[in-house]
């Protein structure tokens, strides 16, 4: 490994550790090392749960009264039914003074029992100090101000204990006659709940205990609830989390020793169950979490995470062998290449260990054990989506030098050339638009050449006919084949066209019907097969006619990305996509395999693969030798895309032995790690699919069930907000580099290529469970959509998004803009709805009238491509007999 490398090595695991250290720093905070004054004392496990009259055991509620017994003087109960009523007896075995509760609510006939067990258990047991009859009965609203009082009376007759009720302090300062009915204030005073922050809190409670002081002189005043969450969402300014209650927890103790407050801390034990009604922090509030375990120390600095060094060293390791990896074999990469990727490793290894130790450090429910199970996966495949993109990124970016640029030959006049074929497969497309592009072929300065012009699955004569009196007229290097219906699609044409080859050409070579092609193409390019082992040469597609189409500018530049970064970073590993226009085969390599596969809808891209297969190689010349046009509509744009991504999956299904195992053929590792990543980002867009759909179901399980369904962690929603925010930033990076356009052009091309995310993630799942798609056409110069057809090219897409408006909104007006994991959930489902946004925007700006109007009908016939305009021919093609269809032939 070079210095400079180890060098990079050290920095990035010395800034990993720094960053998880810093992140981690202890905070001084007050010891406590005395006796509690008491503890709110709720004693259900995990399982248990009062709403659905599931309640501990006796044996329960004593191991828990055993456990907290050295720790606290008292314990508050809230309830004498439903073995509630069993913990003064149980306490009394432990040395534990019980302040006791009787629950009330608007069931008249359960008070009157809860009235009864606790007047009994006051005047049995002399270990209870005082009673608490209701619990925030007025808060909730199921008893007024009268009723609770006479329950109050009915107690305070009865037994010669003190007795209160509890209600928030603002709830005894708005109504201050509830104070006659009782012995002592029994206030709860709970600053997160207010909104407060955590580092002014206990500021807060010292405020409130002597607003009390002073609204009530005279009458004791007992903290009934004080406390804060370790876990939970953001409430305004108060953040729940471990260090915040550990901090809150020991300082209010000792301002409570200083001050000789009497309170309850809230509470003994994390309750699951109160997740219902109060929410993901309603389960966090205890001393101990829900499996008696301390959840902090009372003395030392504390660590919001005291995990930390065990997930910082995971990280550090494994990211360790992938960097070390890495430096050693990239050395053509400058140091700042080498530096960008090493930390992006770092950086995935830091979230994926964050993500795996999730079940370790947060409180995750069955369901959320389930869905961190899931999830994992996905987000490896997320990650690995960046990587791949990084590494593209780096290597575009920072490479020294590229190893394999081809660049146009300019053969001297007398330098022999072989006779090349050129193959036009059509199918319904105009007359006028083939006839350009058969009058810039004819106009190409080569010396040896022929076109076959094969059109198949076209009913209507009257479209093919025009197209084959022009090649009659165009002379005999022009042959018109009519197939009728004819299977295998363009592949099947294209085989019909190698049997019908001449027997001399040497040279296979393929245009689409829209093409029009540079004089030069042939002549630069063709040079290239002098050596043995090339088997094709790929020129970029390009396109015209989009100049004042906001819609066919867009789509335009969101193309040529590929060809002017994906291509050329591919062709570095001799690892391009071979793609069926502007390419030329070695026919004798072609027919070694037998000729296009027509089980795959595209045929181009599978070819190449076998090609490389076969260990023939490729050049990719950047270099525009002819320009086509790019879909007319929205729909086209999306059925050429679904095309392409449904293809994909056929070829990796059919060759997944091959790309995976490497045996029994001579594909490179580079060639192997290109097919398998780069159609990754790809099932990428499946995955954004699905997890659509599965945010959209997840949202109804928040509104509907919260008791069982949780908001995601937020360890698994940053990698969807990273993703998104990484591969925008990629797209912008490296078109700035390598894509000569405009910033407003780079910004148009991200939003059409994230447009189609829908229509890809579709074609990808689509194609893992289905081989039988049919070939979708792409459509070139259909008439201009009217703005309800706009709507309709977006439907599937216009009706995700509406789901997820509709989904974000009810979490707001649920939950409320103060609910920190509400508005995390609804930011997920703001970005995943961006896509749906952009093809709704394409669709609509594909059916609004261009700025600068074009001809409804297609142009006259153009000779062929200049580096120049193109040259315009007023020639108008004459009927002229003599063709022959291929059944003719045959007959």
């Amino acid at each position: 490994m070079r210095a400079s490398s180890f060098t990079i090595l050290i920095l990035v695991v010395a800034a990993n550790l720094v960053l998880w250290a810093s992140l981690n720093r202890p905070q001084p905070a007050a010891t406590w090392t005395g006796v509690i004054n008491g503890v709110s004392f709720s004693p259900y496990h995990r399982d248990d749960d009062p709403l659905q009259e599931h309640y501990p055991t006796a044996q329960e509620i004593d191991t828990d009264l055993k456990l907290i017994a050295t720790k606290v003087h008292k314990v508050r109960t809230y309830s004498s039914t439903d073995g509630l009523e069993t913990i003064p007896s149980l306490a009394q075995k432990h040395g534990l003074t019980v302040t006791a509760g009787a629950w009330l609510d608007k069931d008249t006939a359960n008070n009157s029992l809860e009235i009864a067990n606790l007047i009994r258990n006051a005047r049995q047991f002399s270990n209870i100090d005082r009673l608490i009859v209701g619990n925030e009965a007025v808060l909730r609203g199921d008893l007024t101000i009268d009723q609770l009082a006479t329950y109050l009376k009915q107690v305070r007759k009865q037994t010669k204990l003190p007795v209160s009720t509890a209600e928030p302090w603002h709830v005894w300062i708005k109504h201050p006659e509830l104070a006659k009915n009782v012995d002592f204030i029994a206030a709860h005073i709970l600053p997160y709940w207010e909104g407060e922050p955590a580092d002014t809190a206990i500021d807060f409670v010292a405020e409130r205990y002597r607003q009390l002081q002073s609204a009530f002189p005279g009458k004791p005043i007992l903290i009934a609830e004080v406390g804060w969450p370790s876990d939970g969402n953001r409430l305004q300014s108060a953040r729940a989390s471990l260090a915040a209650e550990a901090q809150f927890i020991r300082q209010f103790l000792n301002l409570a020793q200083e001050e000789q407050f009497d309170y309850f801390i809230m509470e003994a034990f994390d309750q699951p169950w109160k997740q219902a009604f109060e929410g993901t922090v309603g389960a966090h509030w205890g001393l101990y979490d829900v499996e008696r375990r301390e959840k902090f120390a009372m003395s030392g600095p504390i660590v919001a995470n005291p995990h930390w060094p065990l997930e910082a060293a995971a990280a550090a390791l494994l990211a360790l062998l992938p960097m070390i990896w890495f430096l050693m074999r990239w050395r053509d990469l400058r140091a700042r290449g080498r530096l960008f990727f090493a930390l992006l490793i770092q950086s995935v290894a830091c979230a994926l260990t964050l993500s795996a130790f999730a079940p370790f450090t947060e409180d995750l429910s069955l369901l959320g054990t389930v869905a961190w199970g899931v999830l994992l996966p996905a987000q490896i495949a997320l990650y690995a989506v960046i990587l791949i993109n990084g590494l593209e990124l780096v290597e575009m970016s920072w490479l020294r030098r590229f190893k394999r640029q081809f660049t146009a030959l300019h053969p001297a006049p007398e330098h022999p050339l072989p006779k090349v074929s050129l193959h036009l497969a059509i199918c319904n497309e105009p007359p006028d638009l083939v006839k350009q592009t058969l009058a810039s072929l004819a106009a190409l300065d080569y010396p040896d050449f022929e076109v076959l012009v094969i059109d198949n699955n076209t009913k209507d004569s009257a479209v093919w006919r025009p197209v084959a009196e022009y090649c009659a007229e165009l002379g005999p290097r022009f042959r018109f084949f009519s197939l009728g219906q004819w299977p295998g699609y363009k592949a099947g044409a294209l085989n019909f066209a190698l049997k019908e080859t001449a027997a001399d050409a040497a040279i296979i070579g393929v245009v689409d019907s829209d093409y029009l092609v540079r004089r030069d193409w042939l002549r630069s390019l063709v040079p290239y097969f002098e050596r043995e082992p090339v088997a094709f040469v790929q020129a970029p597609q390009d396109h015209r006619e989009w100049e004042g189409d906001r819609f066919k500018e867009m789509i335009n530049w969101e193309y040529a990305g590929f060809f002017h970064i994906g291509m050329v970073h591919r062709n570095e590993r001799n690892a391009i996509i071979q793609h069926g226009t502007m390419t030329l085969i070695r026919r004798a390599a072609l027919e070694e395999l037998n000729g296009w596969s027509e089980w795959c809808i595209c045929e181009d891209a599978e070819l190449g693969l076998r090609l490389f297969e076969r260990g023939y190689e490729s050049v990719y010349v950047n270099d525009v030798f002819g320009k086509g046009l790019t879909p007319h509509s929205y729909a086209g744009y999306k059925g050429q895309r679904f095309r392409w991504a449904y293809g994909a999956v056929q070829i990796l299904k059919r060759h997944s032995r091959q790309l995976w195992s490497g045996k029994d053929n001579q594909l490179t590792a580079g060639q192997r790690y290109h097919f398998l990543s780069g159609w990754l980002p790809w099932f990428s867009d499946g995955l954004h699919v699905v997890f659509t759909a599965a945010a959209m179901f997840w949202t109804l399980g928040l509104l509907l069930a919260p008791a069982h369904v949780q908001f995601p962690l937020w360890a698994f929603l940053v990698p969807i907000l990273a993703v998104f925010a990484y591969k925008l930033l990629h797209a912008l990076w490296l078109y700035s580099l390598r894509v000569p356009c405009t910033l407003s052009q780079r910004i148009g091309a991200a939003i059409a290529g994230m447009s189609l995310t829908h229509t890809i993630g579709r074609a990808m799942i689509q194609g893992l469970f289905t081989s039988g798609q049919p070939f979708l056409r792409t459509p070139k110069a259909e008439d201009k959509p009217a703005l309800i057809r706009g709507l309709a090219m977006a439907r599937e897409e216009l009706f995700m998004l509406v789901g997820l408006i509709i989904s974000a909104g009810a979490v707001l007006s649920v939950y409320g803009v103060n609910h920190e994991e509400a508005m995390w959930w609804t930011v997920v489902l703001t970005v995943q709805s961006v896509p749906y946004v952009a093809a709704l925007y394409c669709s609509l700006i594909n059916a609004l009238p261009t700025r600068n109007k074009q001809a409804a009908a297609v142009p006259a016939p153009a000779t062929a491509l200049q580096h120049g305009p193109l040259l315009e021919t007023t020639s108008a093609p004459v009927l002229v007999e003599g063709f022959k269809t291929a059944r003719q032939e045959a007959a």
